[in-house]
This record gives C-alpha cells, sequence and structure tokens, in this order.
C-alpha cells in the first residue's frame, strides 16, 4: 500500500497552480461577503435602533436565514443562479447579515445618553448624530461583529464546493473523494491560517480607527484625539456629565 502522509510538501510544490488559485478565490469571495453584508446591515441596524419595534423582526428575518442548513440553502439557489459564485456569495452574505446586524444594533444601543444628550444640544439632527456620534462610539461593538462574520465566512466558504465555487473547499472534498491526506490536511490548514491572518487585520484596523476606545490610565485626564472639535466637544459634555453623576 502506497504511503498517504498527512503533510506532504511535494504536494503543495506540484500543485501550487492550483492551491494558490482556491486560496484566491477564497479570500476575495469572503471579503466580499462580508463588505455586502455589511453594507446591508449598517442601514437595517440603523432603521432598527430608530423605530424599536423594527429590532424584533430584523434580528428574527436574520436568525431565520442563519439557522438555514449551508448545504440546502446552496443547493435551492443553484437552480435559481446557476452554478458557480454566485449563489455562494448570496448564502455567505445571508449567513453574516445576522452576526453584524445583531452586533451594530448593540453598538448603537449602548452608546452613553449622555453623549447622545451632549451632541443633541449642541444642534445634531438624527442624521448627524448617527454618522457623528453613535456609529464612531458604536464601532468597537461593530468591529467585533465583522471579525466573528469574517471567521464564520471563512468556514462557510468551504461548503460552496456544492454549488462549484468553493475555494480552499473543493480542494477538502477532492481530497476525501480520493482519499489523498495531505491535500485534506494543506486546504484545512490554509484555511485556519487565512482565517487567523484575516482577524489579526481586522484587530489591527479596529485599533486604528477606534484609538479612543483603548482603556487610559487612572486619573489620566487626556482627551480622545483623531476626531473633529465638534466629537470632541460632546465627548467633554459626556465626560463631565458623568462626573457630576459620579
Amino acid at each position: 500500500m502506497p504511503p498517504n502522509p498527512w503533510f506532504s510538501w511535494s504536494y503543495v510544490q506540484n500543485n501550487w497552480g492550483e492551491i494558490s488559485q482556491a486560496l484566491v478565490e477564497h479570500t476575495t469571495i469572503t471579503i466580499q461577503a462580508v463588505l455586502i453584508a455589511l453594507v446591508i446591515a449598517l442601514p437595517l441596524a440603523a432603521l432598527a435602533h430608530r423605530v424599536r419595534w423594527l429590532a424584533v423582526p430584523v434580528l428574527g428575518t436574520t436568525g431565520v436565514m442563519y439557522t438555514i442548513p449551508s448545504l440546502a440553502l446552496f443547493s435551492i439557489l443553484v437552480p435559481f443562479t446557476g452554478i458557480g459564485r454566485t449563489p455562494v456569495l448570496i448564502g455567505l452574505v445571508m449567513y453574516a447579515l445576522l452576526i453584524l446586524v445583531r452586533n451594530v444594533l448593540v453598538g448603537l444601543q449602548g452608546v452613553d445618553p449622555d453623549v447622545r444628550d451632549a451632541a443633541k444640544g449642541l444642534g445634531y439632527g438624527p442624521t448627524r448624530l448617527l454618522a457623528a456620534v453613535e456609529i464612531p462610539n458604536a464601532l468597537p461593538s461593530i468591529m467585533t461583529g465583522v471579525r466573528l462574520a469574517t471567521v464564520s465566512t471563512v468556514a462557510l466558504v468551504t461548503v460552496g464546493f456544492v454549488a462549484g465555487y468553493g475555494g480552499l473547499g473543493t480542494l477538502m472534498f477532492r481530497g476525501f473523494r480520493s482519499s489523498y491526506n495531505a491535500q485534506i490536511m494543506t486546504a484545512t490548514l490554509l484555511c485556519l491560517l487565512l482565517a487567523v491572518v484575516l482577524d489579526l487585520l481586522l484587530l489591527l484596523l479596529g485599533r486604528v480607527l477606534t484609538p479612543w476606545s483603548r482603556t487610559r490610565a487612572p486619573g489620566s485626564t487626556a482627551r480622545p484625539t483623531g476626531r473633529g472639535t465638534t466629537e470632541a466637544a460632546v465627548a467633554q459634555a459626556a465626560e463631565a456629565a458623568s462626573e457630576r453623576t459620579a
């Protein structure tokens, strides 16, 4: 019986063209799906935040979509969209929506009421309040949702082989079908590495976008930086209000 190792550098060298193409497909569809889902989730969560009774149906609808088994969903979409990238992308966006909508909504609802009241006192209207105050303050929660959605999407892409576009999942499926351990392990490790790399990049991006969310030393009087003077005034007013109630 010929050897069938789990790790084979010769397999990687001899099949790098196929492996790299699958990795690129996996990466691009993951990023595209999360970006599309985020574009949809932001206005949905903002609407649910403004119109409170919409929160339950919005979260309920996205929750129902998330419970549909991925194999079944991709198979159902194929007769309508054809085999290839489109049904997989639609399914991934649907799955990412629940995570993103929930985290955006939680972030918006968690904005300090003193900050919101201070902004209204400075003449902020609903749209400006959302764009300049609520969303920036909700960014930590939003970025957490983006990280969770991205890692989850990396895993779900592998099931896309049933629709003819599974990225590294296609290599896994071929490996299982031929009982080729090296192919299975290579695709699995690359999926894991891709998820870790994307998560770390998003973590760094979140730190860059939310420098004010870092914990300050006790007794520090430093103000948040990197924000406009109006937003700084809102932050100062909120801090003064919190000190009065301390």
